[in-house]
């Protein structure tokens, strides 16, 4: 959106550009769209944004931060600028909007807006936070599709607006992104069935978003849950599930509340330290595919993982990576489990 206005912009934070670096080039940028964790939110009070907004707030990082009070006090930090924005569906981050300490706190919601909100009406992005009503673009415009990806669509559109950004540009913005790697990305269509990875889907209110853009799913998923719960997420998805293919060190959490809540749906678990991944790895290795490289065991029981869940899928399915969790327990990080998916 920024780009399309016209205005010198980097992305930076988080996703991998130090803010300290993105300052430093030349020419400099007049606006920065930071993403910011919890953790650095946690370290950075000082932080006072022209526009910051809170999407949600769902159990993640809970090992860390010590429970959810934290961690949303954590995340509320966003709110201390001119403008606060967030989001209205969830309800933790909804709760933060009474909380907020920014000078004027607006909301969005995937549905029809108040005064001083943003929201859906008849398939249509409208605000009504920072103009009468303007209509900002169509949801059949949104990349990614779905709840999640339009409710990502309105939280840009309110920062972008907030900084009087015109709904022209907004729209032009909306309309030529496309989703980035590993976030809901279509990687191929093989035999009527669509294998999408969203490796990003790092804790389970993300890939409860995840599943329910699709109809019918063969749910990839496991890694370390950081202390959430998944017995919600599979209790809601339970009816759209094929089959669920487990990987990582907490894929047998996952499978407990697979047994609980949908005990119908067939479960492979995928144990990396089977012999039989050894195995397969010390073939490869003689075979001269992974050159002097030490065998990843990693990518070979995602590949073993992916031929267990396509063997699930028929025409009209999807094989979903969204994994609930964190991949540092077998992966360097979410792209390189994403890539080896």
């Amino acid at each position: 959106i920024l780009r399309a206005a016209g205005i010198p912009s980097v992305a930076c934070g988080n996703i991998g550009l130090p803010i300290l670096d993105a300052l430093r080039r030349t020419p400099g940028p007049q606006v920065l769209a930071v993403e910011l964790s919890s953790f650095q939110l946690h370290w950075a009070p000082s932080v006072r944004p022209e526009a910051g907004v809170v999407l949600n707030v769902a159990e993640d990082h809970l090992d860390w931060h010590g429970g959810l009070d934290a961690y949303a006090a954590a995340k509320g930090r966003a709110l201390l600028g001119r403008v606060g924005i967030v989001g209205l569906d969830d309800p933790v981050a909804a709760a933060l909007a009474r909380r907020s300490k920014a000078r004027r706190t607006v909301g969005f919601r995937v549905g029809v807006p108040a005064d001083g909100e943003l929201g859906v009406v008849d398939g249509k992005l409208l605000d009504r936070a920072f103009t009468k009503a303007a209509i900002l673009a169509e949801t059949k415009e949104i990349s990614p599709p779905g709840p999640a990806g339009v409710a990502d669509a309105l939280a840009a559109a309110a920062l972008t607006r907030a900084i009087d950004v015109a709904p022209q540009f907004v729209r032009e913005g909306l309309v030529e992104h496309k989703v980035g790697p590993h976030r809901a990305a279509l990687v191929r269509e093989l035999g009527g069935v669509e294998f999408i990875d969203d490796s990003k889907a790092t804790n389970p209110h993300a890939a409860l978003s995840s599943i329910l853009a699709h109809q019918q799913v063969v749910w990839l998923a496991g890694g370390q849950l950081k202390g959430a719960s998944v017995d919600d997420l599979v209790e809601e998805v339970a009816d759209r599930l094929v089959a669920a293919v487990l990987i990582g060190a907490d894929a047998p959490v996952i499978a407990e509340a697979l047994a609980r809540h949908a005990p119908e749906v067939p479960v492979v678990q995928l144990d990396a330290g089977d012999d039989a991944f050894m195995g397969q790895a010390l073939l490869q290795r003689a075979a001269g595919e992974t050159g002097d490289a030490e065998p990843n065991i990693a990518e070979i029981v995602m590949a073993r993982a992916v031929r267990e869940a396509a063997a699930f899928a028929g025409p009209g399915d999807t094989v979903l990576l969204a994994p609930a969790a964190a991949s540092l327990d077998m992966f360097d990080g979410y792209s390189h489990r994403g890539r080896s998916f």
